[in-house]
């Protein structure tokens, strides 16, 4: 007897395309056959494959919240000069991909003319900022991040366009204490300063087990309040991170009041040199302040003059700190040293092997 014939599915949507559809034409052709790169100038590259055939990415920072007009007039300038094709990097560039040579200029015309883009981010310069979502998207924001971001890069719009620096910069925002922005070489995060207020009232709207177990250190347990199940904070293990109150909005950690902002340095996620580094705390108590946060645009500033006057050729920001010393960073930045910036966190990382490098 025959197999009952099963009706056909719908195309699946789930998981990641296969981006080998959307590659460029002159990317498919040469894919996994590229030997050489090289930066033409601030914001282009080349890229040479075995056969010699060359591709050419013009890179360009865009401001992340984009309207569909203005994803429009992109996409209507890479159909006029490359093929229809471009990609956006985690860093929320929008690079341009194009084998004529002859119309990188005109491109670059295009996407500073009509678009309002900056070329450049490439090279020893900073690069666009990788930020969180902020107000916009995250579900336990207390700063803007991709506000901060706008601010900083108005201020540092000439160092994304030119490679004025001993090594590239990489820079990164978050809206919280989680830091999903991960570690750079310099790193605005947000700051609380306790423990989080818990509405008993509406806690049982939330899965109490998840709140208890997503405590890095162990702080939340369980309780009871008039008979109902509810949770208690142990403040003297809170270290205020707030991983809490995104499991449970009835966790209350974010207060205008008290919440600043921090900076922290160093931070590095290669293998190269001397591997993957975690950043550590430069200055701290910086007023949460939009829509501009000038107290964190001039102590971003201050790292970065420091750095582009005293580091040597191809050192990264946690390299040239760690070459020169703690003490003469803090005096060269005019930041305050505290005790608050003395290590003894007790399960430190220092055993861990964090990257592809064999371990010594």
């Amino acid at each position: 007897m025959a197999a009952p014939e099963l009706p056909k599915m719908g195309p699946r949507d789930v998981g990641a395309p296969d981006h080998k559809k959307m590659l460029h034409p002159a990317m498919a052709r040469n894919y996994g056959r590229w030997i050489d790169h090289s930066v033409i100038k601030p914001g282009v590259l080349e890229h040479i494959a075995e056969g010699g055939e060359s591709i050419y990415t013009v890179r360009a920072g865009s401001p992340r919240t984009l309207s569909v007009d203005k994803v429009r007039q992109m996409c209507e300038i890479a159909d006029r000069y490359c093929e229809g094709h471009l990609r956006f990097t985690t860093r929320n560039n929008v690079e341009f991909l194009l084998t004529n040579e002859a119309d990188i200029d005109p491109l670059i015309a295009a996407v500073e003319s009509q678009l309002g883009f900056p070329v450049g981010g490439t090279g020893n310069a900073i690069g666009n900022i990788l930020h969180t979502q902020g107000w916009l998207h995250c579900n336990l924001p207390n700063t803007d991040a991709s506000g901060t971001v706008k601010a900083l890069m108005d201020a540092l719009f000439d160092e994304f366009k030119h490679e004025t620096f001993p090594q590239r910069v990489k820079l990164s925002t978050s809206c919280c204490q989680i830091n999903c922005g991960a570690h750079n070489d310099i790193a605005v995060i947000l700051q609380h300063h306790h423990p989080p207020k818990i509405h008993h009232e509406t806690i049982q709207t939330c899965e109490l087990p998840k709140v208890v177990a997503i405590c890095p250190v162990a702080a939340i347990r369980p309780d009871k309040i008039d008979s109902k199940d509810t949770l208690e904070v142990v403040e003297e293990k809170c270290m205020y991170c707030g991983a809490c109150h995104g499991q449970c909005p009835s966790m209350e950690i974010r207060d205008p009041d008290t919440d600043t902002l921090a900076i922290w340095v160093g931070g590095k996620s290669s293998s190269t040199r001397g591997g993957p580094s975690l950043m550590k705390l430069a200055t701290f108590g910086l007023p949460n302040n939009p829509p501009r946060w000038p107290e964190v645009t001039g102590a971003v500033r201050s790292i970065l003059d420091a750095y582009r006057q005293g580091a040597r050729p191809y050192e990264r920001v946690g390299e040239w700190i760690d070459r020169i010393g703690w003490k003469n960073f803090f005096r060269l930045t005019g930041f305050t040293f505290t005790k608050y910036h003395i290590d003894n966190y007790r399960f430190a990382r220092t055993t861990f092997n964090s990257s592809a490098q064999a371990r010594r």
